[in-house]
């Protein structure tokens, strides 16, 4: 077993914009793709079982799993009963006796009953028995705010999980990654935690009609520039992007990187970018303090000082809980306008 580090100085994937990956490409949705993968993964290896709340009959909160259970019957798609930490801790039973399971823990703010089993059990356990043991658990969750959902539906807690050694945490920005990564971490023998921004399943964009792959550990250069780097986690990819545009128009140049892997994570390729144009601003949806734009503003840092032109600015949510209110709610998130402010201000230093 890989005991997964935090750097990963590999070559990273080419970028999305490789005429490579352009053949024989469909239309799905963020949801469409994920239920894609899954379908194709469970036709390939049999042992593959999906375990979570309603992910059967009702096919999933958010329809990932719509129609698996028709096609591969109760022994392999089992809806759950409420008690995340019994789901997880059942999951990691099955990859030590051999199976593949896949977990959908409703909402990330539940992954907080499940904590023991993920860290005292699947982080742990392969070092534990001296490597004796397999752990290829995939734990799906649905994280971010933005539907109005509240303070115990809306957090963003990817830092919990990345923290701990021996676990992957991957969070797919757009269909083709959501379908690529999926396909990934089902074929990982570590544990992988993949979490799904509830804005995203509606999105769409052409993918992969056959086997895709993205490997786990790489982030993207999505939008090359020359100005700044703007560093950015899920759903504050498409922000990003739109904040580019809009700066574009005032001459300036940015580059847009899609982190997508926290642990491991690609350092390479985020420090690559920011020797370039000497400016970094990290945008992420999760809070500021302690959160993963800490961990990747400290390693940017650390690697790329020289380059540097200013320091570092880290982007997030405010430290506060989600309000349900939606007036409330949009006042704490991160968007575009607070991206293209905080270029403007990098450019003028």
């Amino acid at each position: 077993m890989s005991y997964v580090n935090a750097t990963n100085d590999t070559d990273p994937i080419a970028t999305r914009n490789d005429p490579a990956r352009t053949n024989h490409m469909t239309h799905m949705t963020y949801s469409e793709a994920l239920n894609s993968a899954l379908r194709a993964e469970m036709r390939r290896d049999e042992r593959i079982v999906l375990l979570g709340e309603d992910i059967g009959v009702y096919g999933g909160v958010f329809s990932v799993t719509r129609g698996l259970l028709e096609e591969f019957g109760p022994h392999r798609v089992r809806d759950t009963p409420i008690s995340e930490n019994g789901i997880v801790g059942a999951a990691v039973g099955m990859a030590m006796s051999g199976l593949r399971p896949v977990v959908e823990i409703m909402y990330t703010d539940f992954m907080t009953l499940a904590l023991d089993s993920i860290a005292n059990g699947a982080a742990a356990f392969p070092f534990a028995y001296g490597d004796q043991v397999r752990m290829p658990v995939l734990i799906r969750t649905q994280g971010g705010a933005g539907i109005s959902a509240g303070p115990q539906h809306s957090k963003s807690l990817e830092a919990w999980t990345a923290h701990l050694p021996g676990i992957h945490t991957v969070l797919p920005s757009n269909a083709a990654d959501a379908k690529g990564l999926l396909t990934a971490a089902v074929r990982a023998d570590d544990p992988v935690v993949m979490v799904e921004h509830k804005l995203l399943y509606s999105t769409g964009c052409a993918v992969p009609a056959g086997e895709h792959v993205v490997p786990l550990g790489t982030a993207a250069v999505v939008r090359p520039g020359r100005d700044v780097t703007v560093l950015a986690l899920s759903r504050m990819v498409g922000e990003a992007l739109s904040a580019a545009d809009q700066l574009a128009e005032q001459g300036i140049d940015v580059e847009v990187v899609d982190i997508r892997s926290l642990r491991p994570l690609d350092v390479a390729t985020l420090t690559r970018s920011a020797r370039k144009t000497g400016r970094v601003v990290v945008a992420t949806d999760s809070w500021v303090r302690y959160g993963p734009s800490a961990e990747v503003a400290a390693a940017v840092t650390e690697a790329a000082f020289a380059e540097l032109r200013a320091p570092v600015v880290r982007l997030g949510s405010l430290g506060v809980p989600y309000p349900s209110s939606p007036r409330l709610e949009s006042a704490v998130l991160l968007d575009s306008a607070a991206v293209v402010r905080s270029v403007e201000t990098l450019v003028k230093e």
